[in-house]
């Protein structure tokens, strides 16, 4: 079968004698119709995050249709339309059994500590597959667990439609995030240099930074350390301040920064199984959070679709089952 796999930093090559999966026990058969790929797969891809070995499958944020299912996997899931929810936690251990699955230590990693998903057909866990309602379009579908991502920051905040919000980048999470506030009835406030990524953003409901401070909430999705700091300075006492982009800085912050404003920090990884991604995908019909998509590519293109994500506006896709185009 056909796969998108990494053999070199930046290089990715479309084989079409990757070996079929077998499912085991309890694991389902994917069909793949689409794979949108972010900040993630991107640092995979040039080298940042090493991949265990090479070749290396790619992509995490996959949906499709289970076509055969493995021994006790539900058989009602055949023919379903699902997306993969990326992350497969032990779901025994203690920060599974308090809800809290996305601190699992023994989580399996989509495309990072285990096989990605850029490939004709994959093995899921049968909980990590969700289904959902057809007559949604694949870049809805694409962004579905994105999405789940920023609406599991945004619930975790506490954010309500009372509050003032500052979105630091308007990247995917970014403009995902401007996409869920704006729903919530508030009008989001996005500090975005790039022109076409800050228009965008515009277009879900935020207006352009004008300078204001005087914010409750700062939700930091850029990962880009010098940004964070004038972001907080421009918060309120007792401001919540989100942190969903990643990188390795120290936080430009004292203790007496964080005491004599009250401010609250918050971190936000992924999301926890099951309750966000039901939820999430619950939405979709309504959020339609492929207005955040710029570009769509067959999986015989992935290396032309992955070397330009990252200088594009909107999120990047990749179409299995599309005719070739972009």
């Amino acid at each position: 079968m056909k796969a998108a796999v990494l053999t070199a930093p930046a290089r990715i090559e479309t084989v079409d004698d990757w070996p079929e999966p077998v499912p085991a026990p309890g694991e389902v058969i994917v069909e793949v119709g689409g794979v949108g790929l972010c900040g993630t797969d991107l640092a995979v891809f040039h080298g940042k995050r090493t991949a265990p070995a090479t070749p290396w499958v790619m992509g995490h944020e996959a949906f499709g249709r289970v076509v055969s299912t493995g021994a006790d996997a539900p058989d009602r899931l055949v023919g379903r339309q699902v997306v993969i929810e990326p992350n497969y936690a032990c779901l025994k251990c203690a920060d599974c059994l308090t809800g809290l699955t996305s601190a699992c230590p023994h989580r399996a990693i989509v495309g990072l500590n285990s096989p990605g998903v850029l490939a004709e057909r994959v093995a899921v866990p049968a909980p990590f597959v969700h289904t959902v309602p057809d007559g949604l379009s694949g870049a809805d579908l694409a962004c579905a667990e994105p999405y789940t991502v920023a609406r599991a920051a945004v619930r975790r905040s506490g954010v309500t439609d009372r509050d003032r919000c500052l979105v630091v980048g308007a990247g995917a999470q970014g403009l995902l995030l401007c996409l869920i506030l704006s729903r919530l009835g508030l009008t989001p406030v996005v500090s975005e240099p790039h022109p076409e990524r800050l228009a965008r953003a515009v277009r879900l409901g935020a207006v352009a930074d004008d300078g204001r401070s005087g914010f409750t909430f700062v939700f930091e999705s850029s990962g880009y350390a010098p940004a964070l700091r004038p972001a907080v300075d421009r918060a309120d006492p007792g401001a919540t301040v989100v942190l969903v982009g990643l990188n390795s800085e120290r936080l430009p912050l004292t203790t007496d920064d964080v005491v004599r404003r009250q401010l609250v920090l918050r971190g936000s990884m992924i999301y926890d199984h099951p309750g966000d991604f039901t939820a999430a995908l619950a939405e979709l019909p309504a959020a339609r959070p492929g207005a955040v998509t710029e570009a769509r590519f067959p999986l015989a293109r992935a290396q032309e679709a992955f070397a330009g994500a990252a200088a594009r506006a909107g999120k990047t896709w990749i179409d299995l089952a599309g005719s070739d185009h972009a």
